[in-house]
């Protein structure tokens, strides 16, 4: 890759990684080749990524795809220009992605006789972190000896990222979980010891046992506040609705279907949980059929189809009355409405439910909303307008949010 194209897809999918050196060791397991997907979703991250091969890796790999992938030179030898000190000490993060038996074992032993070995040797003794990605056959996996390995290194400090066991191998994880877990070593932890409840996506409701009533939410907004708050040290809870969104293995899951469902998952959640912040980013639905219909509707018969709908429990407003000392964060969608009115209206509903934010945003404005990729927002308290966000990501709104969150937080 020229120096332009990484400059082309660096940091596309986000700024999370920007400013960080990664170093990526890669070593002689057939998944090596998906270290070149790897490199190139770091650098999407914002990462500048620099990578060390051992002799074994460059038989599946030719050193010329990580130095496309990566737009830097790749080290395959140590010369007299001392790489392994560069590459070991003034970076941010060693990543060994795949991790052989053999690397795993001579690395708890102490032994330098690689480019990858002698680079992870000076990189435990400048105290700079360190994170495995182990892929073999499962029997080698479950050898007695590599896991006396692997927790010796657990207990200097190195992170083992478990493989994924499928077919009797011990595979590469999913790209997307390692990026995910490199970005958990390098967060700023702003945010330990807080804990936070949050929901996220729509609920249905069923008409028959066919039917639904739902919406358009696609969870992305809940799941992207979840991910950063247990990114930045909380302990995350998520109560999620009907949607396929992928959410990160660390963070706390509970699904449910039904307004109700999310409303009873919540309420026990608090009482239990002793939750310094709830976030309510679901779309719940409001309305549901007034009659539960056991079987499905015939659709064959020509009739008109008559349904009642009753309300169903606002969540947001239960967990105020339920313990007046969270922090509420509520979101507000509001439809054709100018930046005045919107923020009017979003006031006023903060200071009625005596919500800490809200989040207002105007869901039929184009590019912004539901099952969309950005926004744009309205943050905004009792006493008015605290931040206005132009359309943007739904991830960097998220940072944001949660920004403004922790800088309440520590002036309460």
């Amino acid at each position: 890759m020229s120096y332009s194209e990484k400059n082309v897809i660096k940091a596309s999918k986000g700024s999370e990684l920007l400013g960080k050196k990664i170093t990526l060791c890669v070593t002689g397991s057939v998944s090596a080749y998906r270290a070149i997907d790897l490199a190139r979703e770091l650098i999407r991250h914002g990462a500048d990524v620099y990578v060390v091969m051992s002799r074994d890796s460059q038989l599946i790999v030719h050193p010329y795809a990580f130095e496309w992938a990566t737009g830097n030179p790749v080290v395959t030898e140590i010369t007299g220009k001392v790489e392994h000190i560069f590459l070991a000490e003034e970076v941010d993060l060693i990543l060994v992605a795949p991790a052989t038996a053999n690397t795993i074992a001579k690395v708890a032993q102490g032994i330098s006789d690689t480019p990858v070995t002698l680079t992870l040797t000076v990189a435990l003794g400048v105290g700079v972190p360190v994170l495995m990605v182990p892929a073999m056959h499962e029997p080698m996996y479950e050898n007695p000896i590599l896991m006396e390995a692997l927790e010796r290194l657990r207990k200097i400090g190195v992170r083992i990222m478990p493989p994924r066991r499928e077919e009797a191998k011990a595979k590469f994880p999913e790209i997307e979980d390692i990026v995910f877990e490199v970005m958990d070593m390098l967060y700023i932890k702003d945010l330990k010891g807080r804990k936070f409840l949050i929901t996220a996506g729509p609920t249905l409701e069923y008409i028959d046992r066919v039917r639904i009533l739902t919406n358009k939410s696609s969870g992305k907004m809940g799941v992207y506040l979840a991910r950063e708050a247990y990114l930045r040290g909380g302990d995350v809870t998520l109560v999620i609705g009907n949607t396929d969104i992928d959410v990160p293995s660390g963070i706390k899951r509970i699904r449910v279907e039904t307004t109700e469902e999310m409303h009873k998952m919540v309420l026990d959640e608090v009482e239990g949980g002793e939750y310094d912040v709830f976030i309510s980013a679901a779309a719940p639905v409001d309305y549901k059929p007034a009659k539960e219909i056991k079987s499905k509707i015939d659709s064959r018969k020509k009739r008109r189809l008559e349904i009642e709908f009753v309300s169903t429990p606002k969540i947001v407003e239960a967990v105020k009355k339920k313990n007046k000392d969270i922090f509420v964060v509520a979101f507000k969608a509001v439809c054709g409405l100018g930046d005045e009115e919107i923020i009017k209206k979003a006031v006023k509903y903060a200071g009625e439910r005596g919500f800490e934010l809200v989040v207002a945003n105007d869901v039929c404005r184009p590019g912004v909303g539901f099952a969309e990729e950005s926004n744009e927002v309205f943050i905004v308290d009792s006493n008015g307008l605290v931040e206005h966000i132009p359309i943007t990501s739904k991830k960097l709104i998220a940072s944001k949010i949660l920004d403004i969150v922790r800088k309440n937080l520590k002036s309460r």
